[in-house]
C-alpha cells in the first residue's frame, strides 16, 4: 500500500471581515421589522451577519397597527385641503386614522 504523498493543508482560519455600515444598517431595519434582537456576535463579522439577515429576511414582518404611509398621505392630503390638522392619535391606530379619513374625506 502505498502513502498518499499529498498532506491535505492545515485548516486557514477565516479572517472576521468588519461588517459595512449598509450591512448594518439594513440588518437594524430588520430587527425592528421582526422584533428580533441583533446579536452583537453577529455584528462583529461581515458573514455572521450576512447568515443573520438572510434568516431575517425570510421571515414575515410582525404585524403592525400603526397607519400604512398611504394612509397618512391621504390624511394629510384631506387635511391640507380643509386647512386642519390630523389629530396625533391618529397616527398611533390605523383603525382611528380610518375614521378620520372617512369622516373627514367629504
Amino acid at each position: 500500500m502505498q502513502k498518499d504523498t499529498f498532506e491535505t493543508a492545515p485548516e486557514i482560519p477565516a479572517v472576521a471581515l468588519p461588517v459595512t455600515a449598509k450591512q448594518l444598517s439594513y440588518a437594524r431595519t430588520l430587527a425592528m421589522r421582526n422584533g428580533a434582537v441583533l446579536p452583537w456576535e453577529a455584528q462583529q463579522d461581515r458573514r455572521s451577519l450576512s447568515a443573520w439577515i438572510e434568516a431575517q429576511a425570510r421571515q414575515a414582518p410582525l404585524p403592525s397597527d400603526r397607519p400604512s404611509s398611504k394612509q397618512v398621505a391621504f390624511a394629510e392630503r384631506i387635511a391640507r385641503a380643509k386647512r386642519r390638522d390630523v389629530p396625533e392619535e391618529c397616527f398611533q391606530s390605523r383603525d382611528l386614522m380610518s375614521r378620520w379619513i372617512t369622516a373627514n374625506k367629504h
